[in-house]
């Protein structure tokens, strides 16, 4: 039987940290940055860990587990 292969979308979006925890990006960085405030914009820029209630859903498209 081949390899499961991962998803291509979580592949691009996920990122694994040595801890085995799972960075991610900030949404609503991408255009109409006008309106937004530089605190707002300066705090989206940096990285965030998903959600534990998430954590297990990624892991699977990631094939982590």
């Amino acid at each position: 039987m081949p390899k499961m292969k991962t998803k291509s979308s979580a592949k691009k979006r996920f990122k694994v940290t040595g801890s085995g925890k799972i960075k991610r990006k900030h949404a609503y960085k991408s255009h109409i940055l006008t309106k937004k405030s530089k605190k707002r914009k300066l705090a989206l820029t940096h990285a965030a860990l998903v959600h534990p209630a998430d954590e297990k859903s990624v892991k699977e498209q990631l094939r982590i587990i």
